[in-house]
């Protein structure tokens, strides 16, 4: 056992060390450490992880047989984690805790579960309003390749947006200053896309970058953002053949068309860039802002948890 007298003095600090703890917080790789010293290596990490994402996504999206997708895909996303945690050991000296095994399976079914049930809310209302039809059978192989693809793009964007920038950026400044943030920057990125507006933009920064910052501070880990984006692009994409954030439609199990105004359907975004998309997953992205309250896993510009609850064995923070 190790007697480091830093980590005995951490240890035996409440405030501190709760927060040190707490992956839903940890911010810069060593909060004591000089800013020359720090954010270089911020920034370095930023931008490795972003040229990752985008070769993984580029590869990922070049696959059109159903058998490499779903070989080669699952590899990419496990690559990108692996990655992900050699990084945090090596440069910022602690273990990946919010890539935590535990409970890792239970959360990924259930955020997968979650982005399936938002999607077929929104397309469900669509349909509602006649700007959904289903207009033939599609193909089950090309349904299988988007699958494949989509687990390697879920997760390359969960482990930057998520796991770097929303985390790094909270550790320093906050909760909401990150969820703008990593919310302008996770829009921005998808102007790349060869349909992108900059309504699109605004609407993925607003629904997606609010929703899944959201997910992540409520459970502290990256496995529910990273099944609710998988569960959505699969559920709009792969089985209801719908645009996915401007990229255009693939084969889907069925073929349809949206007819209606660009701001309900999304136009050529796709629904993701509709009002009822947005309103659907802001409302859920309410819900895990609460929770993450009720959890005193929000953080202060000064650095502080909001909200948590104090008990016998925790004293309270103010």
């Amino acid at each position: 056992m190790s007697t480091n007298p830093e980590t005995t003095r951490t240890a035996s600090t409440p405030g501190p060390a709760r927060r040190d703890r707490d992956p839903a917080v940890v911010g810069v790789p060593n909060p004591a450490a000089s800013r020359s010293r720090t954010w270089p290596r911020v920034a370095a990490m930023v931008a490795g992880f972003a040229v990752v994402m985008i070769v993984s996504n580029s590869i990922a999206s070049a696959l059109a047989h159903p058998v490499a997708a779903l070989a080669v895909g699952p590899v990419l996303a496990a690559l990108m984690l692996w990655l992900y945690r050699f990084a945090v050991q090596r440069i910022e000296r602690r273990p990946a805790v919010e890539l935590a095994p535990t409970n890792a399976s239970r959360r990924v079914l259930a955020g997968f579960a979650g982005g399936f049930l938002l999607a077929a809310a929104t397309i469900g209302v669509l349909a509602a309003v006649g700007s959904y039809r289903i207009v033939g059978w599609g193909s089950v192989p090309g349904a299988l390749t988007v699958v494949g693809m989509m687990a390697a793009v879920a997760v390359a964007e969960e482990v930057l947006f998520r796991g770097v920038i929303f985390r790094l950026v909270q550790g320093r400044w906050g909760t909401w200053i990150a969820l703008g943030v990593s919310g302008v920057l996770f829009g921005a990125v998808h102007l790349l896309n060869p349909g992108a507006t900059l309504w699109g933009a605004a609407a993925i920064a607003t629904e997606a970058g609010l929703l899944l910052g959201a997910a992540y501070v409520a459970t502290g880990s990256l496995w529910l953002p990273i099944g609710l984006h998988l569960g959505w692009n699969i559920t709009i994409a792969a089985i209801f053949g719908t645009v996915t954030s401007g990229s255009g439609a693939r084969d889907a199990l069925v073929t349809a068309i949206t007819p209606g105004p660009a701001w309900l359907t999304g136009g050529d975004f796709g629904p993701e860039a509709g009002i009822v998309a947005i309103a659907v997953c802001a409302a859920a992205a309410a819900v895990l802002l609460v929770i993450a309250h009720r959890r005193g896993r929000l953080v202060g510009r000064r650095g502080r948890l909001v909200g948590r609850r104090p008990s016998a064995t925790q004293p309270s923070e103010g």
